[in-house]
């Protein structure tokens, strides 16, 4: 049927639903086919605004009101503007002269009964003038909606009066209105944690995103009275250059919103990852070389809002000055022969500076680093540094004024990475380090990295700088006392700056980073020692955090091979205070209490390894018999006797000695002495207390050895919502075992904050465990949504650790409830003993490694037999996505 005749039936049947509905349909899928092929999605956002005012002006006509000189149907909002995306809100005000008359409730009942019954999303109002006005008064955002508006059907007179009254002073003043808009814009920006860089961001009201072009557009209609941001250009308030770049930003958000809506088929203003590669493949994203295509497209995406967010940085301060500001006395006060604050913000004395004196450009910075009183850098001089930046060359990075300016910045006591990233954000960093420029927008599709390189570097250096604070005592006690140790704290900003640098490149980023580093500091003029410095830490900055969470750090042996990779107690003191910094920016779920003490340990350990000397390790048996003695005291006086102790530890093999501290072993030992021969297992819950490794609870476990304790064990944690971040299975010569399991709850707290909860823990352990040959059901809770878009194969791998006679399994698969019990029901079909577990998720991806053995304690020596725990782990793994 064609559109003349769909019309007239929408005119003219008793019930137009059907005709209008198909009218829709078919715009809808065409518009959608011509997207997919290509098409300028400006153009089809207005045809959809066009075709939507089509058929409202159809249905209209159908009523005895649509032909009153008082009233009409308004377009309001996004709508009032001519825009419409396949799912977007339809905002209608039905505008009276002065009221409602006798007959028109009826009909106007129906005539929204009838839009409903069309299934678009449709908010409407019915208003008078003067009921309009008035509401504008009373709500900032009614006022906003009613500065864009468009007549559909009825007399535009209607509306042109109502605009005439919605902008005058007496419905807001422009300062009021001002003041609005950039507290709701402040509002929303802290809604998204004042950041461009979010994994699933959203395209409408995140930092930098349309709504930020909206904002602009709504204040220039309310203080000069423009239609349209192009008309900005013609009142110098925009330079060509930047109304460029706001359109074509606009157009590349608009192409992202309108695939996004095809896809979900709905209202969505939301990047999800259910959708994220999809609409990459749809916008022509392909995969080039190791970066994907939806990682390409995120990129584009992160680097718009980015330009957006600077350009209305510049808008916005501007219209401060010129409505905020205007008639009032400015407060200068000189810097520099070349820079002055006024009112708080820094600026060019001679729009000119940049470029009779080019290094001004890194000027600037250092002023506000040595200045934290300058709230920011003025409009004018924000242009002026855009219109210089092409000045940032190789002569440019080269010259010593320049390099000296950049290193008295990173020598400056103060917020460095509140400098850095102003300098990001003006695109002078990129361009003055473009291995760093090259991260900028970088993101990697995965949920443990939920920064992109460049905000996460930003984070790693705001780390570093909290640590000189006393806040940052509690949460990094270690760090923050060795940060006043370390000689030269710009070696470990470089170190920060340069950790991720390489990636995305191909390759080992630490290798090529250590390589930028070196280049760095040579250009720096740092001494030979620095720059070694700096480009060793580059190059190991993932050697601590991969020792302390995939290898047993209370074997001697794994430390004094740590500490031989140490050239001096100042570059570990270095890397620990890097490791920590880097972690806890990666992902605020990363950093707890259990990551915490692991990097203490291993720091203590090889310090003592260090003063020492790598080349007297310590000895094994001289260890254990100290850790005995040491515990032996704690136990006599508890009236303890010697028998009673040697009856236990006669039963546990050395590597029960080298795990805890003598007081958690005198305790261990006390409990399963006087739990004597009750045949219940013995289940004991603590947390830590005090010193850095507070907060975390550890339960132990004594009950009688079998194949299934693990499954079970992990089952019944699991069912119990407890995060296992270790586990270690101590199997003795006798009847009994003792194993060991720290967890957190699933705000990563110790169970010590619920004392309830830690009592029903316990026993529903031992009721469990009273006959774990018969273990409970492993979790069947459902996979989180975002868990689903990140599937890929499981990896098994195996080697043997011929020190401690055991087989070392490494696991990487993906993440999902359950599990850990579904890995101990694989090993205990397989006859396979557990001895020591670390447990490591790093966002949707589990990095497990399992000590094990054979169900006679011995190395598994046929390849056969890992073959087939390789094969059934995999299939049991894959198989529950």
């Amino acid at each position: 049927m064609d559109r003349s005749e769909l019309e007239s039936r929408i005119i003219k049947d008793p019930s137009p639903v059907k005709a209008a509905r198909e009218l829709l349909a078919n715009h809808y899928e065409a518009d959608a086919d011509a997207f997919r092929h290509g098409a300028d999605v400006r153009a089809l956002v207005h045809a959809r605004a066009e075709t939507v005012d089509n058929v409202l002006r159809l249905i209209w006509s159908r009523y005895s009101f649509s032909t009153s000189p008082d009233i009409a149907l308004i377009a309001v909002g996004g709508y009032g503007r001519g825009e419409l995306h396949p799912h977007s809100d339809i905002d209608l005000l039905i505008l009276t002269r002065e009221g409602m008359e006798p007959g028109w409730q009826d009909d106007l009942g129906a005539f929204i009964t009838l839009l409903w019954d069309l299934k678009l999303d449709i908010g409407h109002s019915v208003r008078s003038i003067a009921e309009s006005v008035q509401a504008a008064t009373d709500d900032i955002t009614i006022l906003t909606n009613l500065l864009e508006t468009r007549t559909i059907a009825g007399p535009d007179e209607l509306r042109a009066a109502l605009s005439e009254r919605i902008y005058a002073d007496d419905v807001s003043s422009d300062r009021d209105y001002f003041l609005a808009k950039q507290k709701e814009q402040q509002e929303r920006h802290k809604k998204y944690g004042d950041t461009e860089y979010n994994l699933e961001p959203n395209v409408k009201g995140s930092p930098g995103a349309l709504r930020d072009i909206q904002t602009i557009g709504w204040i220039t209609k309310r203080h000069f009275g423009l239609q349209s941001l192009a008309d900005l250009t013609r009142f110098s308030i925009l330079t060509e250059e930047e109304h460029q770049i706001l359109h074509k930003g606009e157009t590349f958000l608009w192409r992202l919103r309108y695939g996004l809506q095809l896809l979900a088929d709905r209202n969505e203003n939301r990047l999800l990852f259910d959708h994220q590669r999809g609409l990459a493949e749809m916008l022509g994203f392909r995969d080039e070389g190791k970066r994907l295509g939806v990682e390409l497209m995120m990129q584009e995406y992160y680097r718009t809002v980015l330009a957006l967010a600077e350009l209305a940085d510049v808008i916005l301060q501007y219209y401060d000055e010129a409505i905020i500001g205007s008639g009032s006395d400015d407060e200068i006060r000189p810097l520099n022969k070349r820079f002055q604050m006024r009112n708080l913000y820094i600026e060019a004395i001679n729009n000119q500076v940049f470029a009779y004196a080019p290094y001004a450009i890194m000027e600037i910075f250092v002023l506000m680093a040595q200045h934290p009183e300058i709230k920011g850098i003025r409009a004018k001089t924000i242009r002026a540094l855009r219109a210089h930046r092409h000045l940032i060359d190789d002569a440019f990075r080269a010259d010593l004024a320049v390099t000296t300016l950049f290193m008295e910045l990173l020598r400056t006591p103060h917020a460095l990475d509140e400098t850095l990233s102003a300098m990001k954000k003006y695109n002078v960093l990129g361009r003055y380090l473009p291995e760093f420029g090259q991260i900028i927008g970088q993101m990697q599709h995965d949920l443990f990295h939920i920064y992109t390189v460049d905000a996460h570097t930003m984070r790693v250096i705001r780390n570093m700088v909290r640590l000189s604070n006393s806040e940052a005592r509690s949460e990094y006690p270690l760090a923050s006392r060795l940060i006043h140790r370390l000689p030269k704290l710009e070696t470990l900003f470089i170190a920060g700056l340069y950790h991720d640098v390489a990636k995305g490149r191909g390759g080992d980023h630490s290798e090529l980073g250590a390589i930028d580093a070196e280049a760095f500091c040579k250009r720096h003029h740092l001494s030979e020692r620095d720059t070694q410095l700096a480009s060793w830490l580059v190059e190991n900055h993932l050697l601590m955090s991969m020792t302390a969470q995939r290898k047993d750090i209370s074997d001697p042996d794994i430390i004094q091979g740590f500490a031989r990779s140490m050239p001096s107690q100042a570059h570990l003191d270095y890397l620990y205070i890097l490791t920590v910094c880097d972690i806890s920016a990666t992902n605020p779920k990363l950093w707890n209490t259990w990551r915490a003490s692991l990097l203490r340990q291993l720091y203590i350990e090889t310090k003592r390894a260090l003063r020492r000397g790598t080349d007297t390790p310590v000895d094994r048996q001289a260890w254990i018999k100290a850790t005995q003695e040491e515990a032996r005291e704690i136990l006599r006086a508890q009236n303890i006797s010697n028998e009673q102790i040697d009856r236990i530890w006669d039963t546990v093999d050395d590597d029960y000695f080298l795990q805890d501290s003598t007081v958690d072993l005198a305790w261990q030992t006390a409990a399963i002495i006087r739990h004597g021969d009750n045949p219940d297992p013995l289940v004991l819950i603590r947390d830590t207390r005090g010193g850095p490794t507070d907060g975390y609870s550890q339960i132990i476990i004594y009950m009688k050895d079998r194949v299934t304790l693990f499954a079970a064990t992990t089952a019944v944690l699991e069912q119990l919502n407890l995060n296992i971040v270790d586990a270690r299975i101590n199997s003795t010569e006798a009847p009994y075992s003792i194993s060991s399991y720290v967890v957190l709850d699933e705000q990563g707290q110790p169970l010590g904050i619920d004392p309830d909860r830690k009592e029903r823990v316990r026993k529903r352990l031992i009721e469990e465990l009273d006959d774990p040959e018969d273990y409970p059901d492993i979790i069947h809770r459902r996979t989180p949504r975002q868990l689903k878009h990140f599937a890929f194969p499981t990896e098994v791998t195996f080697s043997n650790d011929t020190v401690n006679q055991r087989t070392v399994m490494e696991l990487i698969t993906p993440d999902r409830p359950g599990l850990l019990a579904r890995i101990g029901q694989v090993l205990l079909e397989h006859r396979v003993r557990l001895t020591n577990a670390k447990i490591a998720t790093l966002g949707e991806r589990v990095e497990d490694v399992f000590f094990i053995t054979d169900e006679h304690g011995e190395p598994l020596s046929d390849p056969a037999v890992c073959q087939a725990l390789q094969q059934a782990l995999c299939k049991m793994l894959d198989d529950i996505r």
